[in-house]
């Protein structure tokens, strides 16, 4: 089953989820946002280099043009290569764990995988950002000395940011998976 549903961030951007159940105790969400947008790239780009050019105009220091064309170069390099997310991966595996991968719009990927005896609980959880409340899904890891105690929490979906009822999609398939174990 593989169904691509449109879903919105925090800031009311488009983004998709897709589910994918591969069998009754291993499921897989992916959250995807759209790609770069080039007119974005051609009003950052275009806006620097007017800055630049009336920056030379008035100055007639040409080192001011070639710097604004190598820092608005190497600023989208390290932007698409470091920052830049096209989507965020879910695995649950029932017994085994939880892998979560990042991709980047450079092709780099970032994965992390949990030991499921390591996980006490997936939740939402809520905070304060920028004067609202925000939403995010976490994985709750258990102290190796005291089972019951809390060790820390590891967000998901750091980069996508989805809303609640995105986040409430994935809660409950996610809950229907760790209670099989």
């Amino acid at each position: 089953m593989s169904d691509d549903e449109e879903f919105t961030d925090i800031n009311g951007k488009v983004i998709f989820l897709a589910c994918q159940n591969h069998s009754s105790f291993c499921r897989e969400f992916t959250v995807s946002v759209p790609k770069v947008s080039l007119r974005h790239v051609m009003v950052y780009t275009c806006s620097v280099w007017l800055v630049a050019y009336v920056v030379f105009f008035l100055t007639e220091n040409t080192a001011v043009l070639s710097g604004a064309i190598f820092v608005t170069l190497v600023g989208m390099l390290l932007h698409v290569h470091f920052v830049k997310i096209d989507h965020e991966t879910l695995l649950i595996i029932g017994s085994l764990g939880v892998q979560v991968s990042s991709s980047y719009a450079s092709g780099r990927e970032s994965t992390t995988f949990i030991e499921m005896s390591k996980i006490k609980d997936i939740v939402i959880n809520e905070s304060i950002y920028m004067q609202r409340v925000i939403y995010y899904l976490c994985i709750l890891l258990k102290e190796p000395t005291d089972p019951d105690a809390l060790s820390s929490v590891v967000p998901l979906f750091q980069s996508s940011k989805p809303r609640l009822n995105c986040l409430v999609k994935v809660y409950k398939s996610c809950q229907e998976i760790l209670a099989q174990c």
